[in-house]
């Protein structure tokens, strides 16, 4: 069968299910009655307040702060779990860069961890190797939606910030993440499982850390304090009312969307995909990616961006992904970037899946599983 960049017939000429879903009529009147009431801003309005509080809620955790981003919002929870100046900050190697940048952000210095080999998330063995007395804190990644083994990095007795940008409503032993650490921080970028094309939201149990979070991101603002009393220094990086009034309504849908991902994860592993494992205690994983192995042996030698660019063109569009944070050449400057092997494998053998196509029924699923078929036959022939 000849491939479609070949000049054969596609495996897939429809659309996939578009991220993020359609607006609801619910949030088309939220923003409407936030446009209308002239209160736009959190200061002024409730919707941030209220979105806020139920979110924080839905995770269990006592305390919540929303904010501009995700990159923000770990900015924000290093601070106020005192990070600073010639700090050092433990984050995986193969985590997007704000994982890292956070950690310049805050004036502390980021130092990268390898990963475990099976599941890629920040392995509990490197972070023994590396910790030192200026370590003041780690910094898990809840990769794809799976929560990261946290339970493993307290030995080392330093804070721990759940970077879980990827991972609402996933849990571990039956614990939601965003109440495994000191403090947890989620992102609404637009590609994430619950957008407002941009946002933020840092939870934590622990009361002086919500009044440091609330002053850091308040302009230094103390909870008690008059308007022009700034007891801290701070920044106005507060979510906005369209944000919140968008959000708001995808709490209620989280879950059912979260179930969907999941049935198509388990169809395309019972299709044959070899799809990462989450670590061993996951109860729920949101399942933000699929995170598929590219073997090159497999596929006639082929690179794997010889196979996305196939899959592509059979209407599958499949991703890269990250590359290690081992061998990002901007953060020379702030970090002593040592070789991370698993990390920078993976970087060379990870293929994902995203989100949009996990949303996906099985009849539609299956046209990934006839491309991969199809590709691999085409590539060991050559």
């Amino acid at each position: 069968m000849t491939l479609a960049q070949d000049g054969g017939t596609p495996v897939r000429r429809a659309a996939w299910p578009s991220w993020p879903p359609p607006a609801t009529q619910e949030q088309r009147d939220l923003l409407l009655e936030v446009l209308d009431s002239g209160a736009w801003g959190a200061t002024s309005g409730t919707k941030v307040n209220e979105f806020t509080e139920a979110f924080t809620r839905s995770v269990g955790a006592s305390y919540g702060v929303s904010v501009v981003n995700g990159t923000v919002a770990l900015f924000l929870a290093l601070r106020a779990l005192g990070v600073g100046r010639d700090d050092e900050v433990i984050v995986p190697a193969y985590t997007f860069v704000a994982s890292a940048t956070s950690v310049v952000l805050a004036g502390a210095r980021p130092v990268i961890a390898d990963v475990t080999p099976d599941t890629l998330h920040l392995d509990p063995v490197a972070v023994g190797r590396l910790i030192g007395p200026r370590t003041k804190a780690i910094m898990p990644v809840h990769l794809a939606g799976a929560p990261a083994d946290v339970e493993a990095l307290r030995q080392y007795g330093v804070p721990i910030v759940e970077d879980a940008a990827q991972a609402h409503g996933a849990t571990r032993h039956g614990r939601p993440v965003g109440t495994l650490g000191d403090a947890a921080c989620f992102s609404f970028q637009s590609s994430k499982a619950m957008t407002a094309g941009e946002g933020g939201l840092i939870v934590t149990d622990d009361e002086d850390v919500y009044r440091r979070l609330w002053a850091f991101h308040n302009v230094g603002r103390s909870l008690e304090g008059g308007w022009y009393e700034h007891p801290d220094v701070g920044w106005n990086l507060r979510m906005t009312e369209f944000q919140a009034a968008v959000l708001i309504p995808q709490l209620a849908a989280l879950d059912e969307q979260v179930a969907t991902r999941e049935r198509s994860v388990g169809f395309l592993r019972k299709q044959g995909l070899d799809i990462l494992p989450e670590p061993v205690g996951t109860t729920r994983s949101s399942h933000h990616l699929a995170l598929v192995r590219y073997e090159p042996r497999a596929y006639g030698g082929r690179s794997k961006a010889d196979f996305i660019a196939a899959m592509t063109a059979e209407g599958i569009p499949l991703d890269s992904g990250y590359r290690s944070l081992s061998r990002e050449d901007a953060l020379r400057p702030y970090s002593d970037l040592q070789p991370c092997p698993v990390g920078e494998a993976a970087g060379d053998s990870i293929v994902w899946i995203r989100q949009s196509l996990l949303m996906a029924d099985e009849e539609d699923l299956a046209d990934i599983v006839t491309a991969t078929v199809k590709v691999q036959q085409a590539f060991s022939r050559r």
